[in-house]
């Protein structure tokens, strides 16, 4: 038995999905079912009596505390987390109740069960964090790409907030001795991606005929992930990630915003063209790029590669058809999760 967090948001619910894939070992999902937690990305696991759902928040000590006494998991995977740069901009709160106070109340909780468990089954525990590229801060165009010995640079409220829960784990290691490991991934991408992200929020204005809103000049650079890919390498580091340790996830795809949305452009002008024979790409829109905007971010993974023999099974290339195919053929689950109340936001962040 496992114990996952916030994993009915996007990579939370992929990771359920592929853990089932390829296991039946029992799961207790936990999640607070925020604006981004959708139990629509685990329907496909209504009836499988291994996964049990159960709604609450990090941040419910008394909650964590019963679900470990009731189901004593092997271990604890936390994807709980506030993990939107703009939102974090305009409400910052959220971020540090979530990704600081729920993560120090979910490590308290866990290090008290940790400490109860009969010598054999504390030595195989683990706690598993899955944190961001984005605690290092910005990279300038020629600098080599982020290793695990970069300091912490955080540049945005949500950053910040991830960088706390980060010092926070490792304090837990080194104080406490809970057997912890943390994960930094690059930019995800895929299936279940709520639309207020980059790629989902271009391909669902292109199809709904609406301007596809780019930052800036739209050079910003990252490291794209396909989502799978990341869920592999978060079992692979379960299995056999090394106690304390930090290790990278990438996906070794560097490229500009605007040429990802270029991308966009010419799948779905491929498989869903427009009715007036135009190209998506004249849809395109610069608008006001956000404070504090990072430049660039790049994930070096050699090391997950090196010690796990883990790296990514897709390129972009091959990552964003699928990803694009997907909501092409999920557009009823795409509409269900844009609510008015999502829309009152996008028309304030981009302008209507």
């Amino acid at each position: 038995m496992i114990l996952t967090t916030g994993s009915a948001g996007f990579i939370g619910s992929n990771f359920v999905l592929d853990w089932f894939a390829v296991s039946d070992e029992p799961l207790v999902n936990l999640d607070k079912l925020t604006y981004a937690g959708n139990l629509e990305n685990l329907a496909s696991l209504q009836d499988n009596p291994n996964h049990i759902f159960v709604k609450g928040d990090i941040g419910d000590a008394a909650l964590i505390r019963q679900l470990l006494q009731q189901h004593r998991p092997r271990a604890v995977v936390n994807f709980a987390a506030e993990s939107h740069v703009d939102r974090s901009i305009h409400g910052p709160e959220d971020f540090i109740q979530t990704n600081i106070v729920g993560t120090f109340h979910l490590l308290e909780a866990v290090r008290d069960y940790c400490s109860g468990l009969p010598e054999q089954e504390k030595a195989a525990f683990r706690f598993l964090h899955v944190s961001t590229d984005e605690v290092y801060g910005s990279l300038g165009k020629d600098d080599p790409a982020f290793r695990e010995t970069n300091r912490y640079e955080p540049n945005s409220p949500y950053s910040a907030s991830k960088a706390a829960s980060d010092h926070l784990v490792r304090a837990y290691h080194h104080t406490y001795g809970l057997p912890v490991l943390t994960t930094n991934c690059s930019n995800n991408y895929g299936p279940y991606h709520f639309p207020e992200k980059l790629i989902p929020l271009c391909i669902q204005n292109a199809l709904g005929g609406k301007p596809l809103p780019i930052y800036g000049d739209g050079q910003q650079i990252r490291d794209w992930l396909f989502v799978k890919d990341h869920c592999s390498a978060i079992r692979r580091v379960l299995e056999a990630g090394q106690l304390g340790e930090v290790y990278n996830v990438g996906g070794w795809n560097e490229k500009a915003n605007l040429d990802v949305v270029y991308t966009l452009c010419d799948i779905l002008d491929e498989l869903s063209p427009r009715a007036d024979g135009q190209s998506y790409k004249t849809q395109i829109t610069f608008v006001t790029d956000r404070p504090g905007h990072d430049r660039r971010y790049a994930i070096d993974a050699t090391k997950l590669e090196r010690e796990l023999g883990w790296k990514p099974a897709e390129t972009f290339e091959t990552g964003i058809r699928k990803t694009v195919r997907w909501y092409l053929d999920n557009q009823e689950w795409a509409s269900n999760v844009t609510s008015g109340a999502y829309r009152e936001w996008v028309g304030k962040q981009y302008g209507a």
